[in-house]
């Protein structure tokens, strides 16, 4: 049996923190981009890159480590205050965001980047920095008097003492939980020079008490060095946020208050001297119990790639939780706020393999759910009886567990937003074009499955903006309009699903143009009438495209079919509005997840169907004098104040011709997010369900009007139906005209 390689676990979980240290770079960034310039802003992207390459550097990534030690070298100059972040600064920094998460990439996968594409912006990088430097240098020399005393007086002085920092250091719980260890932090604190190390065991609880997750040491440190406080507090960088520290500087000791001790060459095999005494007027119980140990100086500290990996781990940096005061009224660490009223969410990674299995056992828990219900109610058992009250319950109860189990695969669209963030730079700087993208509705979650899938036509769709939705700067300003473009990429829940929206500011669709392109493809036969709604559906059709010469990007409409038939796989749908001068938008709607719906069992021609409830607004009955001919075929029903198209479910499915009277029929009232309204007849409703979905694609490819299939209670395969492309496709017949004249062939 092969035994797993725990570094190998320690290694991916080290690439998971990485994304969500870039997540919180990206963010950072967008808010600078945005004006918020505070420091709290700045140092979350400098921890950020900070952290990656500390832990890049324990695992020998030493690519990674390269790059991001030079970024954060700039970085650092924005948090000094001595590099003011203009756009053109900020912009660089998300390009160097992109190819720090790139090589982020290329290491998990153990490929090499492209020094290329790295170098040019390294150069950029330190571009910024030149000037910085060379005014640093000048404006921190200090002349120096020089003195012509020879101190004969005092032949023993020898030169002015270092400075002594006194440090607590105090971890939480969360701290070893995290897999941080004092004992590397301690050892890299000696490396800066004379080190006093002092721990108290006065929280530690009797042997028979003691929990071994919690944090019962303390240490009071002295530190004698000629380095500076930010060097101290960069060695407890990564434990931000889970321990109480506290940094003050103090006198320096004179050379005879410490004895000398031992030096301890290897802190992993060094051993303690316990010092246990008495405090005046303590009684034994409460004795504190101290350990003292004295680092020598340390030209170079211990290797930190022995075991810095679990002290310095990435991890996103969390203000500490220390409300303490610098006492004796020296300077002390800059105050942070407190954590103690914020609430820490514990989480825990899974395999997605089990979570996909778990998803499929709460599908088959579901329709075994049904079966159940279906055989009571077969069975004609009383509602008030023992076994139909338990029924309710375990019906309510497997609603529950469905919910929770979907919201474990539900994730927010903020990663899918980070990434067409990106798409949107590169396309604008590969045209010449200053486009800006604004998000909105990045906390909303959508499955996962969904997201990953979505990923590929939204990168096209993007694209499209950039290149042939947004004008140039010139067209734009001739327009009234500011230089800079914008594309609009939001999420909202409506309506039981999820609505994705790609909107720019552009010039909008130039109809004339697509239509006198699909006559010149032959795609609409010349003169025929077409509404503006009909000619911006011509972009989907395969093949079409407005633009008139090959560029990098994608002209608007090329592949737009392939776009719609993706979102098409996964039970969405695609639609395009557009005003001339003032842009064009593109709406997805996308089901919540994918494998269990809410839906309307219905019945038509004695064949069982569902309707996702989702777009059913109401149930009518259809009377004669509602009805009214539009044609030989076809009939409208008037709904209130309006007229509404008649779709017969049995006829559009070919499962019979249309019937002689409707009268008494039962209609469902479909309406999509565009606000298309149409009244399909059934002949029957049974009931409203919850059901699983069963993809039909792999196996049958696309059916027009079916989305998929599902398992009913008593067994039964029902077809899901598709509203859109019914009504897309819809015949409309609901009369039963001529017997038409057929040629054998």
């Amino acid at each position: 049996m092969t035994t797993p390689d725990p570094m190998a676990e320690i290694r991916a979980s080290f690439f998971i923190e990485c994304d969500e240290l870039l997540e919180a770079l990206q963010d950072g960034l967008v808010q600078i981009d945005s004006g918020a310039t505070d420091d709290e802003t700045v140092n979350v992207c400098f921890r950020a890159v900070h952290s990656i390459k500390g832990g890049a550097g324990a695992f020998g990534l030493d690519e990674l480590v390269r790059f991001a030690h030079r970024y954060e070298t700039v970085l650092d100059e924005v948090r000094s205050h001595r590099l003011e972040p203009t756009r053109d600064a900020v912009l660089l920094f998300m390009r160097a965001a992109d190819i720090l998460s790139d090589i982020v990439r290329n290491c998990r996968d153990g490929t090499t980047t492209d020094p290329d594409a790295v170098e040019p912006t390294l150069r950029e990088l330190e571009a910024l920095t030149a000037g910085v430097d060379e005014e640093e240098e000048i404006t921190d020399f200090q002349p120096t008097g020089l003195s012509l005393d020879l101190g004969l007086t005092d032949v023993t002085a020898g030169p002015a003492a270092d400075p002594v920092f006194e440090i607590t250091f105090r971890p939480e719980r969360e701290l070893f939980q995290s897999g941080n260890e004092p004992l590397f932090l301690l050892s890299a604190l000696s490396a800066l020079g004379s080190l006093e190390t002092t721990c108290d065991t006065s929280a530690l609880p009797p042997l028979e008490e003691l929990d071994a997750e919690s944090a019962g040491l303390a240490w009071t440190l002295r530190l004698t060095t000629n380095r500076s406080r930010s060097d101290i507090e960069e060695v407890f960088e990564f434990v931000d946020g889970l321990c109480v520290l506290e940094i003050v500087e103090a006198a320096p000791a004179s050379e005879s208050t410490l004895p000398p001790l031992p030096g301890l060459a290897d802190l992993s095999g060094a051993t303690e001297s316990a010092d246990t005494e008495a405090v005046e007027g303590d009684s034994t119980d409460t004795v504190a119990s101290r350990l003292t140990l004295t680092m020598p100086d340390a030209q170079d500290g211990p290797d930190r790639s022995d075991g810095v990996a679990a002290a310095s781990g990435p991890r996103v940096p969390v203000l500490s939780a220390d409300p303490s005061e610098p006492k004796d009224g020296s300077t002390a660490t800059a105050p942070r706020p407190s954590a103690q009223g914020t609430v820490t969410r514990a989480t825990v990674r899974v395999d997605l393999e089990r979570i996909e299995r778990l998803v499929n056992l709460v599908g088959e828990l579901v329709i075994n759910q049904a079966m159940l219900s279906q055989s009571v109610a077969e069975a004609g058992l009383p509602a008030n009886s023992p076994v139909a009250q338990g029924l309710e319950e375990f019906m309510q109860l497997t609603r529950d567990i469905q919910d929770s189990v979907m919201m474990i695969r539900a994730q927010p669209v903020k990663s899918l937003f980070q990434r067409m963030a990106r798409i949107v730079r590169e396309s604008s700087a590969s045209i010449g074009k200053r486009v800006r993208l604004v998000t909105d509705g990045e906390a909303t979650e959508v499955d996962k499955t969904v997201i990953e899938r979505l990923a590929d036509p939204l990168t096209h769709m993007i694209r499209n903006a950039v290149d042939h939705g947004l004008e140039d700067a010139e067209t734009r300003e001739a327009a009234g309009k500011p230089p800079e473009g914008c594309v609009q990429l939001s999420a909202a829940h409506r309506s039981g699903r999820v609505i994705i929206e790609v909107s720019d500011d552009g010039g909008g669709i130039d109809r004339k143009k697509v239509r006198a392109i699909a006559e010149e493809k032959g795609l609409v036969p010349p003169g025929q009438p077409l509404s503006d709604s009909d000619i911006d559906a011509l972009l989907f059709l395969p093949g079409f495209s407005t633009a008139r010469k090959v560029s990098n990007l994608s002209g608007r409409g090329v592949g737009m079919d392939v776009v719609r038939k993706a979102i098409q796989d996964l039970g969405g749908r695609v639609s395009i509005t557009s005003t001339p001068g003032k842009g064009t938008s593109f709406s997805i709607s996308l089901p919540l997840t994918l494998a269990i719906l809410d839906g309307m069992v219905v019945e038509a021609a004695e064949e069982t169907l569902v309707v996702p409830l989702g777009s059913i607004v109401e149930t009518l009955m259809v009377r004669n004098e509602d009805m009214q001919a539009v044609g030989p075929d076809t009939q409208v029903l008037r709904i209130r104040d309006s007229f509404v198209p008649l779709m017969d479910l049995g006829v559009e499915l070919g499962f019979r011709e249309p019937l002689e009277t409707y009268s008494g029929s039962v209609v469902l009232l479909i309406t999509l997010e565009d606000g298309t309204r149409s009244a399909m007849i059934v002949d029957a409703i049974h009931e409203q369900r919850q059901v699983v979905i069963k993809g039909l694609q792999d196996s049958y490819g696309h059916i027009p009007g079916i989305a998929a299939a599902t398992i009913l209670g008593d067994g039964q395969v029902a077809l899901i139906l598709d509203p859109l492309d019914l009504m897309t496709n819809a015949t409309g017949r609901t009369r039963a005209g001529e017997p038409r004249l057929t040629l054998a062939g």
